[in-house]
């Protein structure tokens, strides 16, 4: 296969595969690890009998990503940064180019490492080590004149216990060899923190100590800091949003006059069987609700439990109601997504349907992920009569008032508290029942339905108990 064969040939080539015209003979690609169809595939090859990992750029803008690429890696190399040796590069004119780089067997990059910590509201030892190793490699580039302009865990990989710079398309410079000017340091570190959980913000400070030890050029005013991580955090969450209803790398969209589907792209060869026979999978799982509106079930997928969720129509009325606004296996999506993006536990959504006739909505169904947690009234039970004199667990306390603080940083409110929408999960309590959940852009708006969730959770258990005035007492108002 040529170069212009692999601009056609979309998101899944057959592998292994032969390229022709590639470095000076040929290589091999035996896995992806990254694909933007039609522009870029990153993978592990062979090249003669040597290892690399080669990046793949065909289409239009091939000329200019390929230029990035080698300059960005050229920079790195040329200030001292350990970053992957270039080994060969090239290109075609009018056909794509190509960058073999030094295969680091066994590397793991940063975001991996910190998914697999143990998640705390507080910020943890290990996790304060891998930010603080994190902070002076990006202080060492930031000293050397350089920044990456989408700067995050991805790219930093760990390697016989050093750290190495990738991603050469996204390296930029100011004046290579002299330390970074202040605004530009800040808005790089807020592109970084900003994709870090919230709750470690309150830590700036105790982090940027990590950073300040190795490039100490310019004093970073926290307030100014936040700002503008604050600023990246809405242009990322609007983004993502954008790309839930869209076919991309991270999901696979049909859109039709008779049907809307969206999965998850890693789930989608999966789901897709059961998501066409959706009715007889219900009817065949174990009923955790059959009620007029909505009816859902716990369906057994191989050795995955997943929540199959059907929207009813009720009738012909009900259906004038309903055929011409988004329903609400669509709205769910989109709020699961929205929550799961802004790290609020919730059971992780798979994939919808949407059923139409003409472009006209009828049925509904979402399929998520089971959450086997136990629910927060079944989980305070012991501690709900007046006279007792005992409380929860305070990690789960804890958990309770992370996610009420969480929810009015970010203007969200859930609208139907019940005791039964909010499970025990790993720790962290996670919210279930979208259907009414929001995202408000504004504190006017928000303001009372915060009040009226908040309201309606404390009436999960009687005003007179201890337990009701502790929750009182410490849930943010």
């Amino acid at each position: 296969m040529n170069l212009i064969e692999l601009q056609r040939a979309g998101r899944s080539p057959s592998l292994p595969l032969a390229l022709e015209g590639v470095a000076r003979s040929g290589i091999q690609l035996h896995s992806l690890l990254r694909v933007l169809p039609g522009q870029r595939y990153v993978g592990k090859a062979l090249w003669g009998e040597q290892t690399v990992l080669a990046k793949i750029l065909v289409g239009k803008n091939a000329e200019r990503h390929f230029q990035r690429e080698r300059e960005g890696a050229r920079l790195l190399a040329a200030q001292g940064l350990l970053t992957p040796k270039l080994l060969e590069q090239g290109n075609h004119p009018g056909q794509g180019g190509w960058l073999l780089f030094e295969f680091l067997e066994g590397a793991l990059n940063l975001a991996d490492v910190w998914h697999s910590l143990p998640a705390h509201a507080a910020l943890s030892d290990a996790q304060r080590d891998l930010l603080g190793e994190a902070l002076g490699v990006i202080a060492q580039m930031h000293r050397k004149g350089l920044w990456q302009d989408d700067l995050h865990l991805d790219n930093l990989m760990r390697h016989d216990a050093q750290l190495y710079l990738v991603d050469g398309g996204g390296v930029c410079a100011e004046t290579p060899g002299s330390a970074l000017s202040r605004n530009k340091v800040i808005a790089n570190l807020g592109v970084f923190f900003a994709q870090l959980p919230a709750s470690l913000d309150p830590y700036l400070e105790e982090l940027l100590v990590s950073y300040l030890l190795v490039n100490a050029e310019h004093a970073l005013p926290l307030e100014t800091l936040q700002t503008e991580i604050n600023k990246v955090r809405r242009w990322r969450l609007r983004d993502f949003m954008s790309k839930v209803g869209r076919d991309c790398s991270l999901f696979s969209v049909q859109r039709g006059a008779s049907a809307l589907r969206i999965f998850k792209r890693k789930e989608h060869a999966l789901l897709e069987p059961l998501l066409a026979k959706a009715d007889a999978a219900i009817d065949g799982g174990k009923a955790l609700k059959r009620g007029g509106s909505s009816t859902v079930a716990e369906v057994q997928l191989g050795e995955r439990k997943l929540v199959v969720k059907r929207y009813n129509i009720k009738g012909f009325v009900h259906w004038l109601k309903r055929f011409w606004r988004p329903s609400r296996a669509w709205h769910s999506w989109c709020e699961g997504n929205r929550l799961a993006f802004l790290g609020i536990a919730t059971p992780a959504p798979l994939a919808m349907l949407e059923l139409r006739s003409f472009w006209l909505r009828r049925r509904a169904y979402l399929i998520t992920e089971h959450v086997a947690g136990e629910d927060i009234l079944c989980r305070f039970r012991p501690y709900a009569a007046s006279d007792s004199q005992t409380m929860p667990a305070e990690s789960e306390l804890e958990a309770l008032e992370e996610l009420f603080t969480t929810l009015k940083r970010e203007r969200i409110s859930h609208g139907d508290l019940k005791g039964s929408n909010m499970l025990w999960q790993g720790g962290r309590w996670a919210l279930i029942d979208l259907d009414a959940t929001q995202q408000h852009a504004s504190e006017r708006s928000f303001a009372p339905a915060f009040a009226r969730d908040r309201a309606r959770f404390l009436r999960n258990w009687p005003t007179d108990s201890s337990l009701y005035q502790l929750l009182d007492q410490r849930l943010a108002k």
